[in-house]
């Protein structure tokens, strides 16, 4: 689209999150006037950490926010996956990482860092916040979101980047319930001084044994804390299982002692427990005024930490399109074409998790996505 016609564009994103956030600022740039639907009271400092990898590094640079995402991040060089009692299997360096005119480190950050990094970009009336979506209707040329106070809105283009439970994809593309992995992630931030020597350098750490049950190591030097991941199989589906300090000391039986250790320690208050879902790849992500982006199109599970990587990639492809497509419906489709293999591919790779005994390499995305 021309330059002229993106600036008179009226985008309305659902969700307030790191990918509706990401697409509110690369379609601001483009010039559009974006506002974002926040069903929640207030933004705050929540979850743990995440890794940016090389390709969304590269996207900050365009945008112009690298060096402050640089500030709240933790650069790391590799990979590694080991035993539960620490025999190395595999390290490997992050792929792309010098694919471009300066290097790219993947970089470790906190969610809320992240979040709050990326709104401070925004101008401050771009985010609404108490603003609970409760119905989406494609009107063709345009689409209307209505609220939970009854009041309603329209806008050229209408963005679902409401999650895994999307109510844009269920209410338009597809009412199929989110998929129980048969697992559990317990999560918590901790002290750096309070891992027994284990936060050694900038690199991420998976420690897994035959059972199934996995410990994410990810360093976060900038904070001096650490992220502390224990994913493990369970049948109870509920969002919020119950846990145990002692369950979780349970789980990590055979393991490391210092990991052991700093299990024991956890300050439970802290600890999230969530079961993990992903969704089945959705036919279609577009009509004619309305897409979804990040988890609403393609929630997939946390193994190969590309959640978050891949909803900042859809908000830079939806971008693209827009610049090169004549209208908003056939950028919608063109944005489809491009980032919906990759997203598929990652969705199945992800759901294959690890195997302690048959590991080829850290990153089996290479040889399925460009």
């Amino acid at each position: 689209m021309k330059p002229s016609a993106i600036k008179n564009l009226d985008i309305a994103i659902v969700g307030g999150g790191y990918g509706g956030a990401a697409a509110a600022l690369a379609l601001s740039n483009l010039g559009a006037e974006v506002r974002m639907h926040e069903q929640a009271a207030s933004i705050g400092q929540v979850g743990a950490g995440i890794g940016l990898r090389p390709p969304t590094l590269e996207l900050f640079r365009e945008w112009g926010i690298f060096d402050a995402m640089a500030e709240v991040s933790t650069p790391s060089d590799y990979f590694e996956l080991l035993t539960s009692t620490g025999d190395v299997i595999q390290r490997e360096p992050w792929p792309k990482m010098h694919d471009y005119a300066q290097v790219n480190k993947t970089r470790f950050v906190h969610r809320g860092d992240f979040i709050s990094t990326l709104l401070k970009q925004l101008p401050e009336e771009t985010m609404h916040i108490g603003h609970k979506v409760t119905g989406v209707e494609d009107l063709g040329d345009r689409a209307a979101l209505t609220f939970a106070d009854g009041k309603t809105a329209t806008a050229d283009l209408v963005i679902g980047a409401d999650g895994i439970r999307s109510l844009v994809r269920q209410r338009l593309f597809s009412d199929r319930a989110p998929v129980f992995a048969g697992a559990h992630a317990h999560r918590a931030v901790i002290s750096a001084d309070d891992t027994y020597g284990m936060n050694v350098d900038d690199n991420l750490r998976l420690y897994m044994d035959r059972n199934g049950t996995m410990v994410y190591f990810l360093p976060m030097h900038h904070r001096n804390q650490v992220s502390f991941d224990i994913t493990a199989l369970s049948d109870d589906g509920s969002w919020a299982p119950e846990t145990t300090k002692d369950g979780l000391v349970a789980l990590l039986d055979g393991f490391d002692e210092r990991l052991v250790n700093i299990t024991r320690n956890l300050d439970m208050d802290t600890v999230t427990s969530r079961a993990v879902f992903d969704i089945d790849p959705v036919d279609t992500w577009h009509s004619d005024s309305v897409a979804l982006l990040g988890d609403a199109a393609h929630a997939m599970l946390h193994h190969q930490g590309q959640g978050a990587n891949q909803a900042i990639q859809d908000a830079g492809g939806l971008a693209d399109a827009l610049r090169e497509a004549e209208s908003v419906k056939e950028a919608l489709a063109l944005y489809q074409s491009v980032r919906k293999p990759d997203t598929d591919a990652l969705q199945r790779i992800s759901r294959e998790s690890w195997n302690a005994d048959s590991v080829d390499t850290a990153f089996p995305e290479k040889s399925s996505i460009k």
